[in-house]
């Protein structure tokens, strides 16, 4: 066993949180370790003035974090699972993935109205091409702006009157304590999540049993399955910068349940289903949904948001 490990993290609060999270509990089940962690800026962080679909998407919060654990210069990372693109590298693998926080988004409104009764033409920011797709299907009638910055610089931009409302992952407003500035939960049927949202991604080097060993203890076997179910459906449908995807999985009476989601920008088209099975079937289960969503029509959807995935 190590006596010493460096988490990579991201320098936002947030990050900073979930690494700080994951240092204690591995404090907790390995005393003799000492723990540290290493920020590291990504390019998610420095391009602040440009939606994130036009900058890459997926990916931007972690491919540096990642170079520094192929490189050797850390022994893990701690991501957002939301932020990991369908694919990892060769050399890296999932180690670990804790209990999941709620996995729901939440509305923040400035004058604490919820999303059915917001006027119409209400400003609504979010950075998500998956929440503008789904807010424009429940309220066509709303403006829906792309808006940047981490999670205080957003409520700022809020509490200022740029927007009149906004939305975000329940489960960062949730560990940075701001649960009273919450104004309405949204439901799944209105709002599916991202693949992965409300859980922690601790990534690791293949073939690191040391570090995976440490790791056992943070991990949560259901909530590891959902998210394979959940990112299998993501990589069948070769999720990029520019596709609207959601997914969510949850385990119960020994079963898993996965709906998926694929919409086009505008919200005008949009494909959901649902499928169940059993636990050790979860990537299968994944990649069944994605393909009953393909022969749905959602194939046309992703090939022509391919195309505009070229100005990414």
């Amino acid at each position: 066993m190590k006596k010493r490990l460096i988490i990579g993290s991201r320098g936002s609060k947030l990050a900073l949180w979930q690494s700080q999270w994951v240092q204690q509990a591995l404090s907790d089940h390995h005393a003799h370790l000492q723990i540290d962690i290493h920020t590291i800026k990504t390019r998610g962080d420095k391009i602040l003035d440009v939606p994130l679909a036009k900058v890459g998407g997926k990916g931007l919060f972690v491919k540096e974090i990642e170079q520094a654990l192929l490189d050797g210069h850390i022994d893990l990372a701690v991501h957002s699972m939301k932020d990991m693109p369908g694919d990892i590298p060769a050399g890296l693998c999932i180690g670990a993935v804790p209990l999941r926080e709620s996995p729901e988004d939440v509305l923040i409104s400035r004058t604490g109205t919820r999303l059915a009764d917001l006027a119409g033409g209400a400003k609504i920011g979010t950075s998500s091409l998956r929440r503008a797709a789904q807010l424009r299907i429940a309220r066509p009638d709303l403006d829906i702006q792309p808006i940047r910055g981490n999670l205080d610089t957003r409520l700022k931009k809020l509490d200022d009157g740029e927007f009149d409302a906004i939305v975000l992952a329940a489960a960062g407003v949730k560990r940075l304590e701001l649960t009273h500035r919450i104004t309405d939960y949204l439901d799944m049927t209105t709002m599916l999540p991202a693949v992965g949202q409300g859980a922690l991604c601790i990534e690791i080097r293949e073939g690191d049993t040391a570090v995976e060993k440490a790791l056992a203890a943070l991990n949560d076997p259901d909530t590891h399955t959902a998210v394979k179910a959940e990112r299998a459906f993501l990589h069948r449908l070769e999720g990029g910068c520019q596709t609207p995807i959601a997914a969510h999985a949850q385990l119960k009476n020994n079963q898993i349940h996965l709906v998926g989601m694929v919409a086009d920008l505008d919200g005008r088209q949009s494909f959901r289903g649902s499928i169940s099975g059993t636990p050790d079937t979860a990537e299968q289960i994944g990649v069944q949904l994605a393909n009953q969503l393909l022969d749905q029509g959602a194939r046309e959807t992703l090939d022509n948001l391919k195309e505009l995935a070229n100005d990414c």
